[in-house]
């Protein structure tokens, strides 16, 4: 028997997980996620799905037979409304938890959509009016909520540990996928796929992304099972983290020192998993007396839905976030934190002249309110800019880390005078070495290794250090590359 591998995103890039796999002629989707990067060539890129929009409507032998869904993050899940347009109305696999976080997460990534059209049409109509050269005609958005709607509709939860059997397949062909925690974010799941073809059976690992031991609130990556091939994320192959311990000691030295000159802490948050660490680790240091009672603000929406569906999960926690629950606490609330749903509530933080942390999204700082606060903050040197997680290239994050003279925000180009840091600590991603101890379970019976979700250079490095310890094969495939394996 074969499984046909097609590496449709995250290949040699971090952003828009998407693998096809066939078996049997049966197709399954592995993640359907968003590329972020430039508008329009990000639009382009995420217009083209790994299948054509025949096979995605066709949910028979040769047409898209089922979705797996490794975890909710937008470059795993945000092109799922695509995949709905385009008319596939089959299941969509994955953990109780990534469904509750997908609810929110996608309902805003279809706002964002509309908004980037908007943007550009009307930038667009201004040139026009002026006689400058504008764009190619009117840009319709990506795709719309009623997409994000119709996707909730076809999601599937499947338990961590429970074998399922795909749509569309049998005892003796076709596929069974059997999730483990990955320990990345709430519901995040590491798939082991069974493809199987006159009664011949290949297990396929996907690893999503592999998180760390110690991550404030979620429980430790289970280790690998057994597999004959991985498909493994390498976002960090070339370098190692900091240890996670001291992160409380250099977040309540950062804010004394901004707190002592005046400024503001400006924190560009994913508002699921790192926002909810940062406001766990924020009320221990309070509990701790380790830094004052300042007000702190979660300026996101998102980030709020989300916290409540965190509340909701009590049985992904980890013993840090359970302790707060024991004493009758809530570990995602507190006197001095306030959470801010309305546009005006978030622009009145441009009046407040006392010390104060604010924590938004996007992460990587490319929509969203962050913007309004960056734009309105990194002028002032009192003020930091913290940095709480990786940051993709062309992104207004990754401009920020490197510590540009002059960033562009909403078209205006803005002097960056405002201290940035960066906490590389709370990542979710497994490290270089993280990474090869997690993979080694499954060593012995691997014939073959794929490494995605990594730029070139993190790849490179991670493939030597793959092969000098466990002596595999490792391929860096690129978009659009195809594999078959027995």
């Amino acid at each position: 028997m074969s499984i046909r591998l097609h590496f449709w995103g995250a290949a040699q890039t971090v952003t828009g997980s998407s693998h096809h796999i066939e078996c049997s002629g049966r197709n399954v989707l592995l993640d359907c996620g968003l590329f972020q990067g430039h508008r329009q060539e990000a639009f382009d890129i995420n217009s083209h799905l790994a299948l054509l929009p025949e096979q995605i409507q066709r949910q028979s032998d040769d047409g898209l037979s089922a979705v797996v869904l490794s975890h909710a993050h937008i470059d795993h899940s945000g092109n799922l409304p695509s995949l709905v347009k385009l008319g596939y109305r089959g299941l969509i696999y994955t953990t109780p938890a990534t469904i509750d976080l997908c609810g929110p997460m996608l309902r805003d990534s279809a706002h964002i959509q509309k908004d980037d059209a908007d943007f550009l049409n009307k930038r667009d109509s201004v040139r026009k009016s002026m006689g400058l050269p504008y764009g190619r005609g009117p840009v319709p958005p990506l795709y719309t909520l009623e997409h994000a709607e119709q996707v909730m509709q076809q999601f599937r939860p499947v338990l961590l540990h429970q074998p399922e059997i795909l749509a569309h397949s049998t005892k003796d062909s076709g596929f069974r996928v059997t999730f483990t925690n990955a320990g990345h974010m709430l519901g995040s799941a590491c798939i082991l796929v069974e493809g199987t073809e006159h009664g011949q059976t290949t297990r396929l690992l996907f690893s999503g992304d592999v998180g760390r031991k110690n991550l404030p609130i979620i429980r430790d990556p289970d280790p690998s099972p057994a597999a004959d091939y991985l498909i493994m994320e390498s976002t960090y192959g070339d370098r190692l983290h900091q240890p996670i311990g001291p992160v409380k000691h250099k977040l309540a030295q950062m804010v004394h020192r901004v707190t002592a000159r005046g400024g503001h802490i400006i924190v560009p948050a994913f508002a699921v998993e790192r926002t909810q660490q940062l406001i766990l680790l924020l009320h221990q240091l309070i509990d701790e007396k380790a830094i004052p009672q300042l007000p702190i603000f979660v300026d996101s929406p998102l980030a709020a839905n989300v916290t409540d569906i965190f509340r909701d999960h009590r049985e992904e926690w980890d013993g840090e976030a359970t302790a707060f629950y024991a004493k009758n606490e809530d570990a995602f609330g507190w006197k001095s934190l306030r959470y801010l749903r309305t546009v005006q509530e978030s622009k009145a933080l441009n009046d407040v002249r006392t010390p104060f942390i604010v924590i938004s999204s996007s992460g990587m700082c490319e929509a969203g309110r962050i913007l309004h606060h960056l734009k309105n903050g990194i002028g002032d040197p009192r003020n930091l800019v913290l940095i709480t997680g990786y940051q993709a290239p062309d992104t207004l994050g990754r401009k920020l880390v490197e510590k540009l003279l002059e960033v562009n925000i909403y078209g205006e180009p803005i002097r960056l005078l405002a201290e940035v840091e960066s906490i590389g600590e709370l990542s979710g991603h497994a490290d270089q070495q993280e990474l090869l101890a997690w993979m080694a379970p499954a060593v012995k019976t691997l014939k073959k290794v794929f490494l995605v979700h990594g730029e070139p250079d993190a790849q490179t490095v991670l493939k030597g250090e793959i092969e000098k310890h466990y002596g595999l094969e490792v391929i860096c495939p690129k978009r659009d590359d195809r594999f078959e394996i027995v």
